[in-house]
């Protein structure tokens, strides 16, 4: 191509990092310019990476003659960002979750359709060698007709994690705990794998370690029914020391299972159970030395390829005019999931996911029937 694509970074906390890092070694950007409330952390951060231009505002920098901004900012301000950037014509790349209401999440999906710009969210652990590997399976016919799948995360995390930004673990804030934060990685891997919508939900939430520190979910258990007549489990906590990990695992009508286990977290997953006819094996991870927990900025770091692999194929989107492979519709799939779980702890009842239409097929986008509330919007604080 010519014209390399111009691109601008809203929000310059950690997670930021991964995206300058992989921008910058992409032959086909210009990153131009950053932007964050607080404009000595947006100047230090522009200064770090070699970037021209440095704003205390993301307004002024979606003026500036970019034309598509990568969005790391807390959950709440996740809409109002993405949608302003599609008025400005930018196309956007927006850290997971999408947003913490589905309605938010549509208001942003049809406000970058209705001006045709290419909207795309971070679920880099879809990029894992394991997870590619086992969707292609599962695609592929492998292991039959999926009839069961599981997301089991057994994670660490300690007071000066949700000590550590203002925004975090509150539900104004960051809309949920341990589900709409970590889980939510490991339910968009399980329902991309198995296929089919989610069309009935029962779940239980409780804060059972960190209630000092957090007024959001710790722990959270779940039973999944799927379009196709499949079962799923799902299990989160943020209460082990040290984290054990996490495991999706999905099993067809034919009895074969493909797994995906991270473990340490942060580390790229492998497929730890495999039992594709001819191709049986089992991994395992022994250790006697784990007595605690990454800390938050090694995570990061050994996420950074995959960040680095999802942000050249969002790249790779906008050049050729196509769909990155994680767009706003998908992403959303997660939320409405995890939303639906907060919904069913809420009523002590199933939530009904509303049925694929008949000529959509069995990978159908749904749309939940019910959507929890959420207290007033937390103002726009310092970023992820």
């Amino acid at each position: 191509m010519n014209q390399k694509v111009r691109v601008g970074i809203i929000g310059c906390g950690k997670i930021a990092l991964n995206h300058a890092k992989a921008l910058l070694a992409n032959d086909n950007v210009e990153l131009l310019g950053c932007a964050d409330v607080d404009g000595t952390r947006a100047a230090e951060f522009a200064a770090r990476f070699g970037i021209p231009h440095a704003y205390d505002n993301a307004a002024e920098l979606m003026r500036s003659g970019i034309d598509t901004v990568t969005v790391c900012t807390p959950h709440p301000t996740h809409e109002a960002t993405v949608v302003e950037a599609a008025r400005h014509g930018l196309n956007v790349l927006c850290e997971k979750p999408i947003s913490i209401s589905l309605a938010e999440a549509d208001r942003m999906i049809d406000a970058a359709e209705s001006v045709g710009v290419t909207f795309g969210v971070l679920f880099q652990r879809r990029f894992w060698e394991a997870s590619r590997r086992a969707h292609q399976a599962v695609r592929n016919g492998r292991i039959g007709t999926p009839v069961f799948a599981s997301v089991a995360l057994r994670l660490g995390r300690d007071a000066a994690y949700f000590n550590s930004d203002p925004w975090r673990g509150t539900w104004d804030a960051e809309g949920g705990g341990v589900l709409i934060n970590q889980a939510i990685h490991y339910i968009d891997l399980m329902q991309w794998c198995v296929g089919s919508p989610v069309v009935r939900i029962s779940g239980s939430i409780a804060t059972l370690k960190h209630g000092d520190h957090i007024e959001v979910e710790d722990t959270a258990v779940a039973t999944l029914e799927f379009a196709n007549g499949a079962l799923g489990v799902i299990q989160a906590g943020t209460t082990f020391a040290p984290g054990l990990g996490t495991q999706v695992l999905v099993t067809g009508d034919n009895g074969a299972t493909v797994a995906i286990t991270e473990f340490p977290e942060g580390e790229p997953a492998f497929n730890d159970i495999w039992t594709v006819a001819g191709e049986e094996s089992y991994r395992s991870v022994h250790s006697t030395e784990i007595d605690s927990d990454p800390p938050l900025a090694t995570i990061h770091e050994g996420l950074t390829p995959y960040h680095a692999r999802q942000i050249d194929d969002f790249i790779d989107a906008v050049v050729h005019g196509r769909e990155p492979l994680v767009t706003g519709r998908e992403a959303r799939k997660a939320l409405e999931i995890v939303l639906a779980i907060y919904e069913s702890a809420r009523t002590g009842r199933p939530v009904p996911l509303a049925a694929p239409e008949p000529a959509s097929g069995p990978f159908a986008e749904v749309r939940a029937v019910a959507q929890p509330t959420t207290g007033a919007r937390a103002a726009e604080t310092s970023h992820r």
